[in-house]
């Protein structure tokens, strides 16, 4: 699992003109999936994304989590964080995990997410085409690979 983690001010998603999430100050994460990810790698990615210091405390520091500050998450499927870019310059997504794998695992880890922050949290809609817009604050931008835990 490959998650693109951003700090924002707002963001929100819209699917055919609809907005289907918005949230104010939080993280906007985009979510990865490959075959072979499984329910360890959900616990892993949700307790290490909730529980990391990138918000800012009483003195301007990043020391602060999603967790203490209770701020809101939206999770968007992003299968092409799994392009593969050796050959050529057509990306293939070989690696992506097709929706009959995916979108189970997509779901498992938004009720893992919310169990984890104790509150409900957005999302996008999975394979469909979003225009997702966000004010990145700082700009803090993490990615997390659960093939990487070192």
């Amino acid at each position: 699992m490959k998650a693109v983690i951003q700090r924002v001010s707002k963001a929100s998603v819209t699917i055919t003109g609809e907005k289907v999430a918005k949230i104010n100050t939080g993280l906007l994460v985009l979510l990865g999936i490959v075959n072979d990810d499984s329910q360890e790698d959900i616990k892993w990615l949700s307790n290490k994304i909730s529980n990391l210091r990138i918000f800012s405390d009483e003195d301007g520091v990043m020391n602060t989590s999603l967790l203490q500050t209770q701020g809101d998450a939206i999770v968007v499927s992003q299968f092409t964080l799994h392009a593969s870019t050796k050959k050529g310059n057509r990306p293939s997504y070989l690696l992506a995990a097709k929706p009959d794998v995916a979108i189970p695992l997509y779901e498992a880890f938004v009720k893992q997410l919310e169990t984890d922050l104790g509150k409900p949290v957005q999302t996008g809609q999975f394979g469909a085409d979003m225009k997702v817009e966000l004010l990145n604050d700082g700009p803090v931008t993490i990615i997390i690979d659960t093939k990487d835990k070192t």
